[in-house]
């Protein structure tokens, strides 16, 4: 818990040193699978309500952007779901587009995963919220249209623990969610681990870079 206070007052402290922009401040959280980085948004949310009052700062999920089931099955992409390409990566980037330059409300979609399936405008987004904390995954992949990102938000936060940790992690949570010891690691250890390696390699710098302390790193002073 500790670390994750530490963390949130660094995104914090990278928020007060931006200028004020004549619209809302965007700031994007970027992070692999099973790298904390809905925690650590969500936190960062919650605290910064806390400092500016209720609905000053919300949370945009990247999530409600997954191409549909019956979309993914047709472009034979259903086994590798939560890929960069099994996004509508154009139609976040113009979501984030309207969130950071228009006023007034807005309706978005979001993910549920126990049915693994979006829901249209289930998210809303006030016209008087000052801040919005976007994160996923892919928010600064240097390919596609994911690339656009980066000229929008105001601030980015990458968040980066190690491989071992990241699959420990994962084999946890599909564990959580009622799979037998052996398929939650193949699970981890297939598609989530590969687009977690994706987000590694091919994401471009952040404003600020975290790194978390494991528990090896705790013991040895690394």
């Amino acid at each position: 818990m500790h670390d994750l206070n530490d963390h949130v007052a660094a995104v914090l402290a990278l928020i007060d040193g931006l200028p004020h922009p004549d619209g809302r401040i965007m700031i994007g959280i970027a992070g692999p699978p099973g790298s904390g980085k809905s925690t650590l948004a969500d936190r960062v949310v919650a605290a910064l309500n806390d400092r500016r009052g209720d609905g000053a700062a919300a949370l945009l999920p990247m999530d409600g952007y997954h191409l549909d089931n019956a979309t993914l099955d047709a472009r034979g992409l259903r086994a590798v779901k939560g890929a960069p390409d099994t996004f509508d990566a154009a139609g976040f980037v113009a979501l984030v587009r309207r969130i950071r330059h228009e006023a007034g409300d807005l309706r978005y979609p979001l993910f549920d995963r126990a049915a693994d399936s979006t829901v249209p405008d289930a998210g809303f987004l006030r016209a008087d919220t000052e801040i919005v904390v976007a994160e996923g995954n892919y928010l600064l992949l240097r390919d596609g249209a994911w690339a656009d990102l980066r000229d929008i938000f105001d601030a980015t936060v990458m968040i980066a623990p190690p491989i071992a940790v990241l699959e420990e992690r994962l084999i946890e949570r599909w564990l959580s969610y009622g799979l037998s010891p052996e398929a939650a690691a193949t699970r981890a250890r297939g598609n989530d681990l590969a687009n977690a390696r994706t987000v590694l390699a091919l994401s471009a710098a952040a404003d600020l870079h975290i790194a978390p302390i494991t528990k090896t790193d705790s013991a040895t002073g690394t």
